[in-house]
């Protein structure tokens, strides 16, 4: 039985298609909208809509873009020797924060995961080999996450570019800043020991 207008329903099934959303959540997600005034709802489709037709990958590192190259690849300032591999473009946001990085990156849009049917095809490696198969780059960062699909994928991709001449490494994983050992698990203190430097 429903209890709401179709449309209504409609709307909350939408919300409940995004990641993380509940049933519950897209309810009180639909009913916000409903009580927006009718600008700032068409602002909100007309947002949403913007986004999907402006928004494009960059023909080089396959970040997000709004045409043309990246603001990132189009910067005479980043060291184009060092490329960050990342699953997501909003990894490359996370990096950036940092303000420790200034090489450039590679989106992958993904990481192999057999249980998902996604494989080293579906994601955009390619691109990655054929920029590193030009020789200018030096050092390949892997930086996809510490679970088995990021590690899958990074291995992988380092087989790949075994027959260039290039570095390639992995971001150190460890105790985080604030955190205590008693708290950690196994895997996180075995990488903590192996990841060591010099003090």
């Amino acid at each position: 039985m429903e209890y709401f207008p179709a449309p209504l329903e409609r709307l909350v099934e939408q919300f409940a298609r995004l990641p993380g959303i509940g049933g519950k959540s897209a309810q009180r997600l639909a009913f916000f909208i409903l009580g927006l005034p009718e600008e700032e709802a068409q602002s909100f489709a007309d947002a949403i809509t913007e986004a999907k037709r402006g928004v494009t990958c960059c023909p080089v590192c396959q970040n997000f873009t709004a045409g043309g190259l990246c603001p990132i690849c189009a910067s005479p300032k980043r060291d184009g020797t060092t490329i960050c591999v990342v699953a997501d473009p909003r990894d490359v946001a996370a990096v950036e924060r940092s303000r420790e990085y200034d090489g450039h990156y590679h989106v992958l849009h993904g990481v192999i995961s057999p249980m998902n049917h996604v494989g080293p095809d579906d994601l955009a490696i390619k691109p990655l080999l054929e920029r590193v198969a030009k020789g200018d780059v030096e050092e390949v960062i892997m930086a996809t996450n510490p679970d088995t699909e990021g590690e899958a994928t990074a291995m992988y991709i380092a087989r790949l570019l075994k027959p260039f001449d290039v570095r390639v490494t992995r971001l150190a994983y460890g105790i985080p800043v604030g955190g205590h050992l008693e708290f950690a698990d196994d895997a996180t203190l075995m990488r903590a020991l192996e990841g060591r430097r010099e003090m």
